[in-house]
C-alpha cells in the first residue's frame, strides 16, 4: 500500500494536480479545509469547557449546602439528568426536540446547540467532582470561617471553594481532554468539526489512511496541549498534602 500524502495539496472541488497547499487563486485545499475543521473542534471545545467549569462549579457548590435540603435535591437531579443520557441522543435533543417545543430556539445556530449539549453534559460530571473535594475537606474548615462570622456565602468564596478546586484539578484535567474528544459527535448535526472533515475527505479521495491518521494527530495534539496546560497549573496551584505532585500520574 503506497501513501499519498499530497492529497492535502489538492483542491476540494477540482483537484487539479499541482494545486497549492495554500489554495492560490480562491481555491480550498484539503489542508485549508482540516485546519479549518481543526479551528471549529477547538472553539466548540473551548466554548463548552468555560459553559461546563462555570455550571458544574455552581451545581457542585449547592449540592453541598447546608440546611438545603430542596436545593440539594434540584442539583443532585440535574447531574442525574445530564449524567444518565448518552451525549449523542443530546445532542439529537438540542438540535431536533427543543426547537420543536421552543420555536425560539430554531433560529439559533447548530455550533451554539452543539456547545449548549456539550457544556451541559459535561458540567454534570464536573459538579459531581466539586461535591466531592468540597466535601473531602476537613469539616473544622466550614466551622472556623462560621466562627469567624462569615456568611455561608464568604464561607463558600473564601475558604471551601479556594481549597477545594485545587484537589479537583487532576480530575479536571480528564474531563477538560474528554471535552476535546466528545466534540466528535458535533458531525451528527452538521458541525464541520474534524470528524466530519474526516468522513467527508475520505469519501472524496478514497484516501481515508491519510485522512484519518491526520485527523487523529490533530486529536493526540489538542489533548496533550491541555493535558500539559492544565499540569502546569496543577504544580501552581496545588497545596500540599492535599493533593498529590503534578508529577505523578502521568501530568
Amino acid at each position: 500500500m503506497s501513501w499519498d500524502w499530497q492529497v492535502f495539496c489538492e483542491d476540494t472541488l477540482t483537484r487539479e494536480a499541482g494545486s497549492s497547499c495554500f489554495g492560490q487563486g480562491g481555491d480550498i485545499t484539503y489542508l485549508d479545509w482540516l485546519l479549518s475543521a481543526w479551528g471549529w473542534t477547538v472553539s466548540v471545545s473551548l466554548l463548552a469547557l468555560l459553559l461546563a467549569l462555570f455550571v458544574g462549579a455552581l451545581v457542585g457548590t449547592l449540592r453541598t449546602l447546608p440546611d438545603s435540603p430542596w436545593v440539594v435535591r434540584l442539583g443532585n437531579a440535574w447531574v442525574e439528568l445530564f449524567r444518565n443520557i448518552p451525549l449523542l441522543v443530546q445532542i439529537f435533543l438540542w438540535y431536533h426536540v427543543l426547537p420543536t417545543l421552543f420555536p425560539t430556539l430554531q433560529a439559533v445556530p447548530g455550533f451554539v446547540l452543539v456547545v449548549l449539549a456539550l457544556g451541559l453534559f459535561t458540567s454534570a460530571r464536573i459538579a459531581e467532582q466539586v461535591r466531592s473535594g468540597i466535601q473531602a475537606l476537613p469539616r473544622g474548615q466550614r466551622m472556623a470561617g462560621m466562627a469567624l462570622g462569615l456568611t455561608t456565602a464568604q464561607t463558600y468564596r473564601h475558604v471551601l471553594l479556594p481549597m477545594a478546586l485545587r484537589i479537583v484539578i487532576p480530575p479536571l484535567t480528564s474531563e477538560t481532554m474528554n471535552i476535546f474528544k466528545n466534540s466528535s459527535v458535533a458531525f451528527a448535526v452538521s458541525v464541520a468539526e474534524l470528524t466530519m472533515f474526516a468522513m467527508q475527505a475520505q469519501e472524496e479521495t478514497a484516501r481515508g489512511v491519510e485522512v484519518y491518521l491526520a485527523v487523529t494527530g490533530l486529536y493526540m495534539l489538542s489533548a496533550f496541549a491541555i493535558n500539559r496546560v492544565m499540569a502546569f497549573i496543577e504544580r501552581r496551584a496545588r497545596v500540599p498534602g492535599f493533593i498529590a505532585s503534578a508529577g505523578a500520574g502521568g501530568h
